[in-house]
């Protein structure tokens, strides 16, 4: 098993028990009102961070989203640490993903468009885990939408490609849970989204506040699926991002020779490719010729002098 395999269990677990200590604190120092409220108020005569007593009074300036559970410190501070590792690990396991599709099929349009959204995804949350809510709201905004659309997104490729390369039954399976997974993320997405915008209605809103929380950790505990890809990876697949992604599992390092290759007769070898195969074979020796490049290519001959 591939020590790899730490990548996509760690994330999910750093991040969900972050985003957790951050809404306790909040929730401690009376920046959010509890998940479990659903009295709201239009005004309150004090803060809640000024409330006293067992009863709070709740505006939805303090609904538990989990933006606004770190926009105040000493939360933020936590909040901010957070988000930029989450967004690093994002990158890694987006490009390690890519890598490993590449070296052991093929590179596909699914591929990079997951590579490029998962990239966009980790700008997103970048930006939104750095700029609060209550101190940069536009900035905020863009960045949680384009985590969370590109969040969507990304896992509704990966789904795709996980059907796509499925060849056992094993990888079938994967394939119905991620499709699960992605099903549910993306009612919670869009119920959550157009909740959010009701604003007239107090119960909607903490309905969105909580489904932004299930978005949150159906997204999370999706990268942790990776873990059984990654649990195989080799070192071939760092050989892949070497080369830039462009590496080939044929023996013949010219693709084009490779297709020559494969569409004459067995043995048989087109003669303008023997120069080319000659040179990839470390060739320039006194004693090696074309014929004996031939004689070992068709298998006959022993080759002697």
């Amino acid at each position: 098993m591939s020590l790899w395999i730490i990548l996509p269990i760690s994330l999910p677990v750093l991040i969900l028990t972050g985003i957790w200590v951050v809404y306790a604190m909040a929730l401690y120092n009376q920046h959010v009102c509890p998940l479990n409220n659903w009295l709201y108020n239009d005004s309150c005569e004090e803060l809640l961070p000024l409330q006293r007593g067992p009863v709070l009074c709740c505006t939805l300036e303090n609904l538990p989203l989990i933006s606004k559970s770190g926009t105040l410190p000493p939360e933020s501070c936590l909040f901010s640490l957070i988000c930029s590792t989450g967004s690093f690990m994002v990158m890694m396991i987006g490009l390690l993903r890519y890598a490993q599709v590449i070296e052991r099929h093929q590179n596909c349009v699914l591929n990079t468009a997951g590579l490029c959204t998962c990239w966009v995804c980790a700008a997103g949350l970048l930006t939104a885990g750095n700029f609060q809510l209550d101190y940069a709201k536009v900035l905020h905004y863009v960045g949680a939408g384009v985590a969370f659309t590109c969040s969507m997104v990304f896992v509704s490729l990966q789904t795709a490609l996980t059907y796509r390369l499925a060849k056992t039954q094993h990888e079938y399976l994967l394939g119905h849970i991620r499709l699960t997974m992605s099903l549910l993320t993306f009612m919670a997405l869009v119920l959550g989204g157009g909740f959010f915008c009701v604003e007239a209605s107090f119960p909607l809103q903490h309905i969105a506040a909580i489904l932004e929380w299930v978005f949150c950790m159906l997204v999370m505990l999706f990268y942790g699926t990776f873990a059984f890809e990654f649990s195989a990876m080799s070192a071939n697949t760092l050989v892949v991002l070497s080369r830039g992604g462009g590496a080939s599992s044929s023996p013949f390092p010219d693709p084009v020779l490779h297709h020559k290759m494969e569409a004459s007769p067995a043995g048989c070898y087109p003669a303008d490719s023997l120069a080319m195969l000659y040179s990839e074979c470390g060739g320039g020796g006194g004693d090696m010729t074309s014929h004996h490049v031939t004689q070992k290519l068709s298998g006959g001959g022993a080759g002697g002098d």
